[in-house]
């Protein structure tokens, strides 16, 4: 397998997963059973529910999130590694997976265990939370991103999976990871879905539950190969819900799987289809089952009815509203990178450009993507239709008939807001991707069907007034190079569409096709939050995420009250040399910071008002150490400006523009977000907060 095919399959595998979870969703537990979705939708053969975009879900979230422990950890990561990750991308309480209480919900107790100083795997251990809440189905959900970075590697994959898994899992809980990572990483070299699943159940006791219900399914299938309803009744029976306690137990819902692959004989739309008719957790187990066999069968196999309402685009909903909106190619290409360091293999040097970047770079290289190119009109300017769909390297807008002033946007998203979600499942919370001032390059070509000429022009539309700004038209002739190279200009709020206008000035009807090759944008980044101009969306702010405390926006600030730690974070995420600034007002307690290069909860650099007469430097990796403090005679309900310059392993620190703090970090952090914080108890007023790199 070359790294093109590998790269090919992972992005097959995370479609599938996309796909399966948002097949599954809206027939999700405890409400759907398998009877009601009989019943009110017979056989399923695609989406039963129409979304504007897909919100976050839990099944996503935690595969792109939880693997990212390879990328923030310079040596070989144990359990505890991956439990900090959890830690570090999470907000408490909201968003990224179930909080349905300690001892209910798995994931809420391993957090809470986490938080409160245990490390895993004793955090997901049965000795501490019982078998009851270490066998329930979340080992298994988030664990793909292991299978998809050790291609053909079934002992790595086994090994890492063991060790995710057992942050929040145990037992049967971790076997069931175990068993869907190896899956994975066999399909890499395989198209027989039953040998694959019979080499995996190698990889796991053959004594336990899952092998068991495995097996089962198996056997049945082998008896009655052509009814799949007849294998489901026999789970219920056997294997039902009523056999395991919790609210959703991994073994019923690993039948599930088994009769999905099974009886989908190696079909991903049939599987995925299966799975999600048989009930039970059925985004979780659709989602397991595209993720293997998209990688089994490659981005190809997956029908377009399913592929083509995804766009190439997931909400996340993570602490990091920068990372939250995914494209899925430039997510493949970021596990395939990881996955070629874990194999000390060279990158390829196009696959570097907007991974692991606050960049953009959209290539189309891989079948079928779309990098989430929108169209304001599917009259005028639909996008990859017919053969055009599998076109690689561009994607293709057809230009259909239009006349005089007609115009139609064609256009990337990268902001969003609540207004363009049906649902808030998984509140994800969104920092814009692109800023004023940085550079938009978009390459492609014209092909004239019929009609005089097309024009087109780049443009920005502003989020808060729907305004858009445009630069030149220009006039492209057919077979002509189009390069369009453009500063992007200032806009009140923040940028929600960039892209192209296409508008017919001439009085014959335009037929004809726009190819576009790359669209990359680039450059440094600056912004300016007033916090009498946000907004409450998705349990934060609309352009900040917020962990902790209790707060509100009024008196023109955002007004925090915390017993606790409380984080804001905005901004891009991988920035590293910058200015920041906050103007706010200390009301009570002592600690009233601004931050710097926080990459989550669990990193950054905080500097601010703390003890009484005093400020403060602190840096935080998992642990809060001090750095430096010098007097300061401040007071409260009086406005302070807090600076703080990070440029390489320096560290400059002004009040009011007066440098009071320098430091030089030897083991500096290098990189990310910008925001403003408590590390204690107390009331603070943030009225602003910018940043700029420098």
């Amino acid at each position: 397998m070359d790294k093109k095919q590998y790269l090919e399959k992972v992005y097959g595998g995370l479609l599938g997963k996309c796909a399966g979870v948002r097949l599954g969703a809206p027939v999700e537990p405890t409400i759907w059973t398998y009877k009601r979705i009989r019943e009110t939708y017979g056989e399923i053969r695609d989406y039963v529910k129409d979304y504007k975009n897909f919100a976050a879900d839990d099944d996503v979230n935690g595969p792109l999130f939880f693997i990212r422990a390879l990328l923030d950890n310079k040596d070989k990561i144990t359990e505890k590694e991956i439990g900090r990750t959890w830690l570090n991308y999470t907000r408490e309480g909201i968003g990224f997976y179930w909080w349905g209480g300690y001892g209910r919900s798995t994931e809420h107790t391993a957090y809470l265990n986490l938080k409160n100083g245990m490390d895993a795997p004793e955090s997901g251990s049965a000795a501490v939370n019982g078998f009851t809440v270490a066998e329930q189905i979340g080992g298994q959900i988030f664990i793909d991103s292991w299978g998809w970075v050790f291609p053909e590697n079934p002992e790595e994959a086994a090994r890492y999976s063991q060790m995710a898994a057992s942050v929040s899992h145990d037992r049967n809980g971790i076997f069931g990871g175990v068993f869907i990572a190896v899956c994975i990483s066999l399909a890499f070299g395989s198209t027989d879905i039953q040998k694959i699943m019979d080499k995996a159940l190698g990889w796991i006791p053959e004594d336990s539950e899952y092998s068991r219900v495995v097996k089962a399914v198996r056997d049945f299938h082998q008896e009655n190969p052509d009814n799949w309803r007849l294998c489901r009744d026999f789970l219920e029976r056997d294997f039902g819900y009523d056999r395991y306690p919790g609210v959703c137990h991994m073994i019923p819902n690993a039948g599930v799987c088994a009769l999905s692959l099974y009886y989908g004989e190696g079909n991903f739309n049939r599987s995925i289809e299966i799975a999600t008719m048989c009930g039970w957790d059925t985004d979780c187990n659709a989602g397991n089952v595209g993720a293997i066999l998209g990688v089994m069968n490659g981005p190809e196999s997956i029908g377009r009815r399913y592929r083509e309402p995804i766009n190439d685009f997931h909400a996340a909903s993570s602490i990091a509203g920068a990372l939250n909106i995914i494209d899925l190619p430039t997510a493949a290409k970021e596990l395939a990178i990881l996955g070629l360091k874990e194999k000390n293999e060279s990158i390829p040097e196009q696959w570097l450009k907007g991974t692991f970047s606050d960049d953009l770079y959209f290539d189309y290289s891989l079948p079928g993507s779309t990098s989430g190119l929108r169209t304001s009109s599917e009259y005028l300017a639909p996008i990859g239709k017919g053969e055009d769909y599998n076109k690689k390297d561009c994607a293709v807008v057809l230009l259909d008939r239009l006349v005089r002033g007609n115009t139609a946007r064609i256009h990337y998203k990268p902001y969003y807001r609540r207004e363009d979600f049906d649902d808030q499942r998984y509140s994800p919370t969104f920092t814009p991707l692109v800023y004023t001032g940085q550079m938009l390059q978009i390459n492609g070509e014209v092909e004239k069907m019929s009609g005089q000429r097309i024009a087109l022009a780049p443009y920005v539309r502003d989020s808060a007034g729907k305004e858009i700004f445009n630069g030149a038209y220009i006039f492209p002739e057919p077979g002509e190079k189009v390069n369009i190279h453009w500063e992007i200009p200032q806009v009140s709020f923040a940028i929600d569409e960039i892209g192209l206008l296409v508008t017919n000035f001439d009085s014959e009807k335009y037929l004809g096709k726009l190819y576009v090759n790359s669209i990359e944008i680039t450059g440094k980044k600056e912004f300016f939050i007033d916090f009498n101009e946000e907004v409450k969306e998705f349990g934060g702010l609309t352009r900040c995420s917020c962990v902790g405390g209790a707060w509100e926006l009024e008196m023109d600030s955002l007004h925090v009250l915390t017993q606790e730690d409380f984080y804001l974070c905005s901004g891009p995420y991988y920035q590293e040399n910058v200015l920041a600034e906050t103007r706010l007002i200390p009301e009570n307690g002592e600690s009233h910071m601004l931050m710097v290069r926080s990459g989550g909860a669990e990193t950054g650099y905080f500097f601010g008002l703390s003890e009484k007469n005093k400020v403060q430097l602190f840096k935080k990796d998992h642990e809060i150490e001090l750095l430096g403090e010098a007097d300061f005679p401040w007071i409260y309900e009086k406005e302070y400006k807090l600076s703080m310059e990070a440029i390489d392993n320096n560290l400059r620190c002004l009040i009011d523009d007066k440098e009071l703090l320098t430091y030089t970090d030897s083991s500096a952090l290098v990189s990310g977000m910008a925001g403003t914080a408590k590390l204690g108890g107390g009331r603070t007023r943030f009225l602003t907060l910018s940043c700029r790199e420098v």
